[in-house]
């Protein structure tokens, strides 16, 4: 694995080319468990991430306080932040509050930002740029803009990206839009480094020019995903293609069944990885029905845990 690593660490991007989504992890009683989030921080980043995305969707953000966010942006930093991106997802929808926590997040040292599309107010685009600009205009670290309609409940259109690329702290996308021609066209026309925010499409997505990917399902199979990036970058589409299918019901497992979060922190448990899979409501822990195509989807990979 140290070849692998250290191959990753030489490639010239600002978030890097393997990120995970970090689940933020809690107490038995609910509170951040900021000592797991640290021991999770290097289990991951010794198994080949070069950057981390802390308190974004998987990270439950929404039902942390500003304080349990810088908290965590704080712990992930010490535990990795000389040898691994730390990205801090500050992004809500309400702009002040996410340029309030954006200005925290520089603070306390972070590397760069993850902003997500402003969800549940449905600006129009004029809006959504609007926001976009604003947060990355009130630091000077570098913006990941996060383009995820099934959330958010917009898209952030092509024209709108191409705009946006013209700011000189926007460097990347994180898509998770499903839209293969409208990526491409962004691509096309940007120097934006996209990543794939589907682990599925990885592959297509880095075929077209991707760099990588912010990944949930690498929680767990951080070693099969770092050589997958790395063949792409190689052009080993044949390697890259065998990991892509035996990592296909892994994925399955982890991202079709039960929210992120949850599927995430229960196989982490059970691997004894972390001491509970404990989440925060309105998220609740799968039943043992719910539970059974996640196992059984992990069976089809090997896995039996």
């Amino acid at each position: 694995m140290a070849d692998s690593l250290t191959s990753s660490t030489s490639y010239d991007y600002t978030f890097g080319t393997l990120s995970v989504a970090m689940v933020t992890p809690f107490t038995n009683d609910g509170a951040v468990d900021y000592n797991e989030a640290q021991k999770l921080a290097n289990k991951l980043v010794d198994e080949g991430c070069d950057s981390l995305v802390v308190t974004g969707t998987t990270g439950e953000t929404s039902t942390l306080t500003d304080e349990e966010n810088v908290g965590m942006f704080k712990a992930v930093l010490e535990a990795v932040g000389d040898r691994a991106k730390v990205i801090a997802g500050t992004g809500t929808n309400d702009t002040a509050h996410s340029i309030n926590l954006s200005k925290r997040a520089a603070e306390v040292g972070v590397h760069g930002l993850l902003i997500v599309t402003p969800y549940y107010n449905k600006p129009s685009q004029a809006g959504v740029q609007a926001h976009f600009e604003a947060i990355a205009s009130a630091t000077d670290l570098p913006v990941m803009v996060y383009d995820i309609p099934g959330r958010a409940g917009i898209a952030i259109s092509s024209e709108t990206l191409v705009r946006l690329a013209e700011h000189p702290n926007i460097k990347a996308v994180k898509d998770a839009k499903a839209d293969y021609l409208a990526t491409t066209r962004v691509m096309a026309q940007t120097d934006l480094d996209y990543y794939s925010g589907d682990d599925g499409l990885t592959l297509p997505l880095m075929a077209a020019g991707a760099v990588g990917l912010v990944s949930v399902t690498a929680h767990v199979a951080t070693r099969q995903y770092r050589q997958l990036v790395d063949a792409m970058h190689a052009g080993d589409l044949a390697t890259a293609r065998k990991l892509h299918f035996e990592l296909d019901p892994v994925q399955r497992a982890m991202m079709t069944h039960i929210q992120g979060a949850v599927a995430t922190k229960t196989i982490l448990h059970r691997q004894n990885v972390l001491p509970n899979a404990v989440v925060r409501l309105p998220l609740v822990q799968p039943s043992d029905a719910e539970l059974q195509p996640v196992l059984a989807d992990l069976r089809e990979a090997g896995w039996e845990i």
